[in-house]
């Protein structure tokens, strides 16, 4: 062999050799890469075997399946955040987000609204429905073959294996949400001219409806059936108090939707599993995640800690996190990134108005007026968001752009309470009235970050004034019960927007009684009629005229001080893909988790 060729061997032989050594060194590095990972991270469950989006799809239409990706890696995990406990899980009893947001996901309605256009509705657990002319009667067509899932009876410890869903219990969920005795007043407003129910055969009934309801399309199409054999198990008559106060029952969930419910460990964490029996995976809309996880975490540092480290997945951040803490390497480098959205909720100070003190508009529109509401937005949400100046968010067809915010005028707010018999007679600087101090309790809900910060200014700002607002902090779970028996007198909360505005529920009278969410008890009969005449309209232009008058109303009465439309803020890791954003944000429901060698 010449030295030529010997050099050439020896030269292919080193370069093998060190790019055989370099591969090995690149897997070390990967495999500890992945070990550091997995300190930080819960395990993420592996993809499952035979699992619904490998089915053969079937013909037809189901709700926003065109917006799922079809060759979407199968499995994963997205843990998302709870600031505390839900009141429970049972949908008709627990009005509350974080219940609600649960459920959500584990129930299918009959019908869903398009994400991109939610003005539509689209088939789900109704293939189809047919509306007669004068819009009272619904007649829906269920799909065959859609399951209960299965679950061990918490009373009798005996396991149900699953069952279809009929048209039998879409009839008994009308009727538990009609029964007097079942505490749904807030949701039972919007079933009111509800007449009956009437069931033609297994997969074919009739919603009749007393007269004509705007509301009524979507509160037929977006009811959600309850399974009767889990709430009357072995055939057994419905009883409402014991629906009411079954708490075995009520921190379950049985339902037919995408997710089903696996355990609700208290104060730690809720986890979900992907419905294997989802109806949607016959179409292509079933989630690509395997796991649902929500950790309970009441302070907002901690949660966004665990972002950080790789806990959880996605969160909402506070406007200081998102305007202050997002410069670190891990936003930096893309592994986390942030979205922002004009948000269709609105946080609000709400008055009980059953108390003296607040029994007349003049006086609580001098509040709002004592409220420099402009400093605060840009104080303490640093610009995240918009002065709100009613119910309906500041990008709907049916606020009035010509109707202004109540500005920060304390000498006019001062001239207003005067004139509503205001005075401080005994020169100790709280104003009274009829021999009442203007003394006030505010609740403040233990563990919000936000609420520590807002409410002392709105105390120094009436203070001012001559008012006298105590602070009080509290559970959730203790406002909420206050709330229902209205005992307070004076509360920080939100509303979340509506694409067909409905006041009934929150500002009509009626709603003042039992349970209902008008809890502030405010009372107006010009309010009422319009509000009554606005459930009954189906015309567009005349729907906006109406809302825009109820807007003028409650401008003028100031139930609430409106405090701001924040902006949603959301944090999201990179691992998800098919994120998009939608006229209500983004869809976690259609996110898929990307696999390693992808990223």
């Amino acid at each position: 062999m010449n030295f030529d060729r010997l050099l050439r061997v020896l030269t292919a032989v080193l370069l093998a050799v060190t790019a055989y050594l370099l591969f090995t060194l690149i897997q070390a590095l990967d495999r500890a890469r992945e070990a550091r990972l997995r300190t930080l991270r819960p395990p993420r469950p592996a993809a499952v075997p035979g699992a619904v989006r490998s089915a053969r799809r079937e013909v037809g239409t189901f709700a926003n399946a065109e917006y799922f990706a079809p060759d979407a890696p199968d499995g994963g995990q997205l843990a998302g955040v709870l600031l505390s406990d839900p009141p429970g899980l049972n949908p008709l009893l627990a009005n509350e987000a974080s219940a609600q947001r649960i459920f959500s996901l584990c129930t299918l309605t009959l019908a869903e609204r398009d994400w991109a256009h939610p003005e539509k509705f689209q088939a789900a657990l109704a293939e189809r429905w047919e509306i007669s002319p004068d819009k009272r009667v619904f007649r829906v067509f269920l799909r065959r073959g859609v399951k209960w899932q299965s679950f061990t009876d918490p009373e009798s410890g005996a396991a149900i294996p699953e069952k279809e869903v009929t048209a039998d219990d879409v009839k008994f969920t009308a009727e538990v949400i009609l029964d007097p005795s079942v505490n749904c007043a807030s949701l039972r407003g919007y079933y009111a001219d509800l007449e009956r129910v009437e069931v033609i055969g297994k997969y074919e009934l009739v919603f009749h409806w007393k007269k004509r309801y705007y509301g009524s399309l979507s509160a037929t199409l977006e009811l959600f059936p309850l399974p009767r054999h889990f709430y009357c198990p072995d055939g057994r008559k419905f009883d409402g108090r014991k629906f009411n106060d079954d708490h075995r029952r009520n921190r379950m969930i049985v339902g037919c939707g995408p997710y089903r419910f696996v355990s609700w460990e208290k104060s730690r964490r809720i986890v979900l599993a992907r419905n294997e029996s989802y109806v949607g995976g016959r179409f292509g809309a079933a989630p690509p995640l395997a796991e649902r996880v929500f950790e309970i975490i009441r302070l907002p540092n901690t949660q966004f800690q665990s972002l950080l480290a790789g806990r959880i997945g996605m969160l909402g951040l506070t406007p200081e996190q998102w305007t202050l803490r997002t410069a670190l390497p891990q936003f930096r480098s893309g592994r986390l990134r942030k979205l922002r959205y004009p948000g269709t909720a609105y946080s609000y100070i709400g008055y009980n108005q059953r108390k003296p003190c607040f029994s007349d508009a003049a006086t609580r529109r001098a509040l709002t007026m004592l409220i420099d509401r402009e400093a605060i937005l840009k104080k303490i949400l640093l610009g995240c968001g918009r002065v709100a100046k009613g119910p309906f968010a500041p990008t709907s067809v049916y606020t009035d752009p010509a109707l202004p915010c109540w500005p920060y005028d304390p000498e006019a707010a001062k001239r207003l309470l005067a004139q509503a018999g205001w005075r401080d007679t005994d020169g100790d600087g709280i104003l009274e009235r009829d021999g009442e101090k203007f003394t006030f309790t505010m609740l403040q809900i233990s563990g919000s970050s936000l609420q520590m910060k807002i409410l002392p200014l709105v105390k120094d700002s009436l203070a001012a004034a001559g008012i006298d607002m105590k602070l009080q902090v509290v559970e959730w779970s203790v406002l909420l019960d206050r709330l229902k028996k209205r005992e307070f007198e004076a509360c920080n909360l939100g509303w979340t927007g509506s694409v067909d505005p409905d006041p009934y529920q929150i500002f009509h009278s009626s709603q003042a009684e039992g349970d209902g969410d008008n809890f502030v008890s405010f009372r107006s009969p010009e309010l009422d009629a319009k509000i009554l005449a606005l459930r009954e309209e189906f015309d567009l232009e005349k729907r906006i005229a109406l809302c825009r008058e109820i807007e003028r109303i409650i401008h003028e009465e100031q139930p609430y001080t409106f405090m701001f439309y924040p902006d949603s803020l959301l944090a999201l890791s990179d691992e998800y893909r098919n994120v998009r954003m939608f006229p209500d944000g983004v869809k976690p429901l259609s996110f898929y988790r990307q696999t390693e060698p992808g990223r």
